[in-house]
């Protein structure tokens, strides 16, 4: 199998194409009849959809990954541990399975990454869902212990009330720009003028 696509993809960085490179990969490889389960890069595979956030994507992946080969990679099951994580949304043990495995480097990169996404969108959640937070509670999301998170967070802006060890969230500003041309004043104010007489 020619791999030359997916090295380029993970020596660049571009972990969103992975999961779709991996795919074309697969169809190929089984429209040509070419053996590939033995050096197919599962492991790989399986991060490029958790990257993308497609945990149904994963979990079909891993129901038709053969069952030898499940046994006799012992990261392709802490990936999945990984997944199930995400599954039940036990975002501590995400973070826990994370960190909880001696991974090869050619998946380091990808899985610091993926762990990185992970946390922004789980601090983009905290945003949009919280006006107020517990310190504990934060680092529970952010996968941090409680210092670690008030860091985290302050350094974003939020606020720390350390007697009651509540953060406040800062809201993102949404920037909306408004283009006014005259026309449009124009049509606006014979519209209003219209109603009042």
């Amino acid at each position: 199998m020619d791999f030359a696509r997916l090295t380029e993809a993970l020596a660049f960085k571009s972990y969103e194409k992975i999961a779709d490179i991996c795919d074309d990969l697969m169809l190929q490889a089984a429209a040509e009849g070419v053996d590939y389960q033995d050096e197919w890069p599962y492991v790989i595979h399986f991060l490029g959809y958790l990257y993308v956030d497609d945990i149904n994507s994963a979990r079909f992946f891993w129901k038709s990954i053969p069952s030898t080969i499940k046994e006799n990679r012992p990261e392709l099951v802490a990936v999945w541990k990984i997944a199930q994580k995400l599954w039940i949304q036990d975002h501590r043990g995400v973070y826990e399975a994370i960190h909880g495995f001696d991974w090869c480097q050619e998946v380091q990169g990808i899985l610091v990454a993926f762990s990185d996404l992970y946390r922004r969108r789980m601090f983009q959640l905290l945003v949009s869902a919280y006006s107020t937070i517990s310190i504990h509670d934060a680092a529970h999301f952010l996968g941090m212990n409680g210092e670690e998170a008030k860091n985290y967070v302050t350094g974003r802006g939020w606020i720390v009330d350390v007697a009651s060890e509540m953060l406040t969230v800062k809201k993102q500003e949404i920037g909306r720009e408004q283009k006014l041309d005259s026309s449009k004043l124009q049509r606006l104010t014979e519209y209003v003028f219209h109603l009042e007489h």
